[in-house]
């Protein structure tokens, strides 16, 4: 199981963009050592004429090949600093086994995805929130979390800057990227905030449904046998 830092997006983000400058520096390179070549040439020979041109078109061969990597290679969304403040709040009558569960899920995916901020809302109560916190401490399901509780499908919002919608999410930093909301159950939803736009891969959203899996599970069975929550 790895861990996914900043650090380690950034490097890799690096590490990908030389990669997709590099044909361009090669074609350059390889265009400026004929000219300098041909110009320091006192006599020009046939075969060396024949050398040249096939030098010249393989040097915009990678140009090309450089330009052309610089739209197709997909390129890391830029992240930005989320407003708010580092913290972790944990509804304090839960049981002892729940905090734990909490606490460890949140722990997963703030360090093993792009999440940054976690919220944990079930049976109308907020049971969790951890990572850089939003200046709302209370959830009030809008239309959007309305949907995930009543349908039980996850809903992904790529880029929170576009919706409409966004203003629900009042309890998360201003400045939220993008949104995932797992249901659990019909009775909450685990919303998850992204400091960077369409951030989340196809494997980041398994290990979210996995978790919010096991969450809900671990809620079900143990919060519907006390009245710690009534």
């Amino acid at each position: 199981m790895f861990q996914l830092n900043s650090d380690a997006v950034m490097a890799t983000s690096d590490r990908n963009r030389v990669l997709r400058l590099l044909p361009i520096f090669a074609g350059s390179l390889g265009g400026v050592l004929l000219l300098i070549n041909r110009v320091l040439t006192p006599e020009l020979l046939d075969s060396q004429a024949r050398s040249d041109a096939l030098g010249v078109i393989l040097s915009a061969v990678l140009i090309l090949t450089g330009l052309l990597w610089q739209q197709i290679q997909p390129r890391s969304p830029d992240a930005v600093e989320l407003i708010g403040e580092q913290g972790f709040e944990l509804k304090q009558d839960l049981p002892e086994f729940v905090k734990t569960e909490l606490a460890w899920a949140s722990h997963l995916l703030l360090t093993n995805t792009v999440t940054r901020s976690v919220v944990v809302y079930y049976q109308g109560e907020v049971l969790l929130r951890r990572g850089v916190l939003g200046n709302n401490p209370t959830v009030n399901p809008g239309p959007i979390l309305q949907r995930v509780l009543e349908k039980q499908k996850p809903v992904y919002l790529v880029n929170l800057a576009l919706y409409p919608g966004r203003i629900e999410f009042d309890y998360l930093p201003e400045n939220t990227q993008g949104v995932i909301c797992q249901p659990l159950g019909n009775q909450g939803v685990l919303i998850l905030g992204a400091n960077a736009p369409r951030s989340y891969t196809k494997q980041d959203e398994n290990w979210v449904e996995g978790i919010g899996d096991k969450l809900a599970n671990t809620l079900s069975n143990l919060l519907n046998e006390t009245s710690t929550l009534i």
